[in-house]
């Protein structure tokens, strides 16, 4: 008996309290995995969700739909969330730091011992990269904390660093891949820095050697990199940069790169052909920088004249005709507006009136939206005031277009300008329309009473 209460079991010890639940604020879970997101990215009904997930319900389940507000979708343009992104990469930095009891905030002299430090190694170290992005996750995180790397790296010539490192590639033009990868790094830490507050980085930005330098990464840089210089392409020309300050051969040369990234053959076919799992990812990007893109193009031309000038002798109207027909909605709109920004000149026009598919593929996209009616209403108005030889008005009688304006005049739902335009062409040419065998019977009467 003494034995079995010297070796009885100690009395059971309470339970220790569950796990506390980690407070994950709703907006960083994906709507669709509810998992904290890595790659958010912002769909047409604003709702923001886990790229591959998102990228697997549009392409791979075909659905139509928002996950999240069960709206039909017409726009699958997928834009990037930069700004969750880095408050997502702020909010587990702080959980880290808070999870470990014997950590500390870093103080002030730190942080500018890091940037410093960084830099430094960027100048002297034969391998920046690696250098180039932790910086660029310090720059990231002092968006939303108020860390002060981002001072700091101003203070310490940052820019003029950076965008040495960037203008090698032009100068350079036999630059290693080590340079090229580091070129790309450091367009993504300085697409970090807003232009509107900052005049340095644009004076540095806009120098010839910095914007032939964006321009050679737009046509051979990886998806990450075109990302970045897109983007710096776009602060400049929103902050009002004057692109005929620029030699014609560097104008052209950015023009042409811009082109060639629009015209790139994976984005063509991105949304018309079948897409397998791991390639959804690489397809969508390239979708998102091809509006980009005509974005991008739309803001040049219609800050300068001179540009849509240099534009057409780049081939811009060819490349955008070749690329209407497989545009959905968003983008046919898009490439119309640059048509028809292009179609303002003499130049424009000719090439227009002169491409053997030019009339028949607008008259097509017409029937896309009343935006693209419209637009491509006005493209058909300059064409036919300015250059109505013989050739291009029997082509609108032949390839429907004839019958599409008769029809905007007939229907509802259009504008009146839209309207007056489309009475402006049957009014000019429409006796010679009649003409035909091929012309509707039913509106013959109808034009007499126009004419």
């Amino acid at each position: 008996m003494e034995d079995i209460r010297q070796n009885r079991l100690p009395p059971p010890q309470p339970l220790p309290p569950p796990p506390v639940v980690e407070d994950i604020p709703p907006y960083f879970r994906c709507p669709i995995s509810m998992e904290v997101m890595h790659d958010p990215v912002t769909i047409s009904t604003g709702v923001s969700f886990e790229r591959a997930n998102i990228e697997k319900w549009f392409f791979t389940y075909n659905k139509k739909t928002c996950p999240a507000t069960m709206q039909i979708i017409v726009n699958f343009d997928i834009t990037p969330n930069y700004t969750l992104k880095r408050l997502i990469l702020s909010w587990k930095m702080n959980e880290s730091c808070s999870s470990a009891s014997s950590s500390s905030p870093r103080p002030p002299s730190m942080e500018y011992d890091d940037v410093v430090a960084l830099l430094k190694n960027i100048e002297l170290s034969p391998f920046k990269a690696s250098s180039l992005k932790k910086l660029r996750l310090l720059m990231a995180i002092d968006d939303v904390v108020a860390v002060g790397a981002k001072p700091i790296f101003v203070q310490a010539n940052g820019f003029e660093v950076l965008v040495g490192l960037v203008t090698q590639i032009a100068i350079c033009e036999s630059s290693n891949f080590a340079n090229f990868e580091a070129c790309e790094e450091a367009l993504g830490v300085l697409s970090q820095f807003p232009f509107s507050k900052i005049e340095k980085l644009f004076e540095l930005l806009t120098r010839p050697e910095a914007i032939k330098s964006m321009a050679i990464v737009l046509q051979r840089g990886s998806i990450e990199g075109r990302f970045y210089a897109m983007e710096l392409l776009q602060q400049i020309s929103k902050k009002g940069y004057d692109y005929n300050s620029l030699s014609k051969h560097h104008a052209i040369d950015l023009f042409k790169s811009i082109l060639e990234l629009a015209s790139d053959e994976i984005i063509k076919k991105a949304s018309t052909v079948k897409m397998t799992d791991s390639s959804i990812a690489t397809h969508c990007r390239y979708g998102t920088l091809f509006s980009s893109a005509l974005e991008l193009l739309i803001e040049i031309m219609e800050s300068s004249k001179k540009c849509r000038l240099l534009l057409i002798e780049a081939g811009a109207v060819c490349i955008m005709i070749d690329l209407l027909p497989d545009s959905n909605r968003s983008k046919c709109e898009k490439i119309l507006h640059v048509l028809k920004l292009l179609s303002d000149c003499a130049e424009g026009r000719l090439a227009m009136a002169e491409h053997i598919m030019g009339i028949a593929t607008v008259t097509k996209k017409m029937s896309t939206s009343n935006t693209a009616t419209k637009i491509g209403v006005k493209i058909l108005w300059l064409i036919c005031n300015y250059h109505p030889s013989e050739r291009v008005l029997e082509e609108m009688i032949g390839c429907g277009t004839v019958k599409k304006l008769v029809g905007i005049l007939n229907g509802d739902g259009r504008s009146s300008s839209t309207k007056e335009k489309a009475m402006k062409i049957m009014k000019l040419h429409g006796s010679f329309w009649r003409r035909f065998p091929c012309f509707p019977y039913e509106f013959r009467d109808y034009f007499k009473l126009i004419n």
